[in-house]
């Protein structure tokens, strides 16, 4: 889990959704992309309550891409997932991404999308960001799920997209496909994300 100022309420409710699956047997790191002092201490004083589950790494502001390629450096698991800081799980989703990645080597997935309106169901296309397309056919950070030879092999770029390009990369080296889950809940009525704020900006130009 890569953070950045994100509202710790969001936080709070991304950790406590991976501590509460229905699998156990994970460590969960959150690398801190330089957040500012009262997020960080607030951050801090709620990781240490679970010094045997989480990992807390900080560094300088980098960008979620290179905060997500420092925890796959720190991991000691066999498979490797993300999830955004203002995202969740359900609790049964590392154990169904478990049974899903059983033949292949990487997947991703669709996702169970909270919107405010029906436009939040639509994101910039990673191949023309002046149009939109419906976010279930995008490939999301939170949903890949894989071995973690995959994670070490390729590395995420900086820049929009750097999850669909990931996955494209790994699709020339490994074995990896698509599903239809729905088990990570992604939460598009945040305001200030990535996809929300391009919108905007597309929107006010065209």
């Amino acid at each position: 889990m890569a953070v950045y100022n994100t509202d710790f309420k969001y936080i709070k409710r991304a950790i406590d959704s991976v501590l509460n699956q229905d699998f156990q047997d994970f460590e969960l790191i959150i690398i801190d992309d330089g957040s500012n002092a009262t997020n960080r201490e607030t951050l801090m004083q709620y990781v240490e309550k679970y010094e045997d589950k989480i990992v807390y790494i900080r560094h300088s502001n980098r960008g979620q891409s290179e905060s997500v390629n420092r925890g796959v450096l720190n991991s000691v698991g066999e498979f490797i997932t993300i999830i955004d800081g203002d995202d969740e799980y359900k609790s049964h989703h590392l154990s169904a991404c478990l049974r899903e990645v059983k033949n292949v080597d990487l997947i991703c997935s669709t996702t169970e999308t909270i919107v405010d309106t029906d436009d939040d169901y639509y994101v910039p296309d990673k191949n023309d960001i002046t149009k939109l397309i419906h976010i279930d056919e995008t490939i999301l950070f939170g949903t890949l799920f894989g071995l973690k030879k995959v994670f070490s092999s390729i590395f995420f770029k900086s820049g929009f997209a750097a999850d669909a390009d990931f996955f494209e990369r790994a699709k020339n080296q490994f074995h990896v496909k698509k599903v239809d889950l729905r088990t990570y809940i992604y939460h598009r009525n945040i305001p200030n994300s990535i996809c929300a704020t391009m919108k905007k900006v597309n929107l006010i130009n065209s």
